[in-house]
């Protein structure tokens, strides 16, 4: 790891294939030009095409998805007995083919992106109104006619699915810790929703990462990663509150770490 003389340790790696629903937590993880495989290939998107998140649609975050173990796997290809299966409370097992489907969905967006992706069929769409009670739709990223990139100022060149910015997530764990000394009624890792967490650093000292090389790959360090309302939302309640943000803003805001620039008033973590 550039600009560190210590050596943190990868504890955890999870996959969101639906985004802003339940993580999978994964042994290992195939790496794609995109970030991780299966990493928010799908979206639940409004009437509008508009994508659905936690922002908007907390109980989101009681959506749980599992997929194959061996779909993990490098190389690995799904079969027609192959299923991405979605679980929530009070709702039937719902199981989405992982063979792409045909149909195509027009008008779908993403914040600043918009495009087009496969739609997922009505069984889906019926499933997904009826558990948040108006009209919704699944869809799946599109990696052969569709293309989103990243914020050239940061990571030109690099493209992402329907990730919010990059392609990975990292956080550690110790500086979940200083966070969670600081708080009433401390916090899980999975409010922040990362794609790697690792131990073993200073709390912070990821801050100044240029580069960070796990095994055989390297993985570039962009920018901190502003917080939405997101981290608020209790995942196994999908009941938001005040915290941590009201915490970390008084420490980990733009304010605070970027006294040189206009700040804004957000909180990177």
């Amino acid at each position: 790891m550039a600009d560190s003389k210590e050596a943190a340790q990868v504890m955890s790696i999870t996959i969101y294939p639906l985004k802003s629903c339940r993580g999978i937590s994964v042994p290992e993880a195939a790496l794609s030009s995109t970030g991780f495989r299966w990493d928010r290939q799908w979206i639940v998107v409004n009437s509008k095409g508009r994508a659905c998140t936690q922002r908007v649609e907390p109980s989101l975050a009681l959506i749980e998805v599992e997929l194959p173990n061996e779909a993990f796997s490098e190389g690995w290809e799904p079969n027609p007995s192959s299923f991405l299966v979605i679980r929530a409370p009070g709702m039937d097992v719902l199981k989405v083919p992982l063979a792409e489907p045909s149909e195509v969905a027009n008008g779908v967006s993403v914040w600043e992106w918009s495009g087009s992706a496969l739609d997922e069929g009505d069984e889906a769409s019926k499933w997904f109104s009826k558990y948040l009670g108006k009209p919704s739709r699944l869809v799946r990223f599109n990696e052969v006619s569709q293309s989103r990139p990243t914020d050239p100022n940061y990571a030109p060149g690099y493209k992402i699915k329907f990730n919010d910015a990059y392609p990975f997530l990292l956080i550690s764990q110790k500086s979940l810790d200083v966070l969670n000394e600081q708080l009433k009624e401390p916090v899980s890792i999975n409010r922040f929703r990362p794609n790697i967490l690792i131990d073993g650093s200073n709390p912070f000292c990821e801050d100044l990462w240029k580069d960070v090389k796990i095994g055989e790959n390297t993985f570039h360090s962009t920018e901190l990663c502003y917080r939405c309302k997101v981290p608020t939302i209790n995942q196994e309640t999908a009941e938001a509150g005040s915290e941590p943000s009201e915490t970390l803003m008084k420490f980990r805001s733009d304010k605070v770490l970027k006294t040189n620039k206009k700040p804004q008033g957000r909180v990177s973590k």
